[in-house]
């Protein structure tokens, strides 16, 4: 039984998006696995707090996510 998780920034995907990316991710499984897994497949969404994500030793908050998604370059 598939457990898939996923960690976001807070703040950054509303509800819709969170539960377009759970749908998403099991119908992906269920393509690979088939159908009977679909009622076993489970998806874990986490949100961690603006800030205590780091990459290169940089903390990441919402607006960083934000401002990526927007295609305003880093820096």
């Amino acid at each position: 039984m598939p457990l898939i998780q996923v960690k976001l920034i807070e703040g950054v995907f509303d509800e819709a998006q969170k539960r377009t990316i759970v749908e998403r991710l099991t119908d992906t499984m269920v393509d690979i696995e088939g159908e009977n897994m679909r009622q076993v497949t489970w998806v874990l969404v986490e949100e961690v707090k603006s800030g205590h994500w780091a990459i290169g030793g940089q903390p990441l908050t919402t607006a960083d996510v934000q401002a990526l998604a927007a295609g305003v370059p880093a820096g």
